[in-house]
C-alpha cells in the first residue's frame, strides 16, 4: 500500500520521506536544501512563474507537509 513522503508528498511505498528529500544516510534533507530544490522544480513546471511566487507558493504547500508544517520559516510565511 502507498502512501505519500511526509516531506514532499510524493507517492511512496514505505518509509517516511521519498529517495528525493533525504540525505545520503536516509536522513531528512535540511530545510533549505528540501526548500531550494522544490522551488528549482515548481520553476521548471511553469517556467513563466516568478521566483517570488514560486518561493510563495512553495511555502504554502510545505505548510500541508507533516515534515515542514511546523519549520518556523513556514509558519512564519502562513502568517504574513
Amino acid at each position: 500500500m502507498s502512501h505519500q513522503c511526509e516531506s514532499c508528498g510524493m507517492p511512496i511505498e514505505n518509509g517516511a520521506y521519498c529517495q528525493y528529500c533525504v540525505d545520503p544516510q536516509g536522513k531528512l534533507q535540511d530545510f533549505d536544501t528540501r526548500f531550494e530544490r522544490m522551488v528549482g522544480w515548481a520553476l521548471r513546471e511553469d517556467p513563466g512563474l516568478s521566483r517570488p511566487q514560486a518561493e510563495a507558493n512553495t511555502l504554502k504547500y510545505m505548510a500541508r507537509m507533516p515534515a515542514w508544517k511546523d519549520h518556523p520559516r513556514v509558519v512564519g510565511a502562513m502568517r504574513s
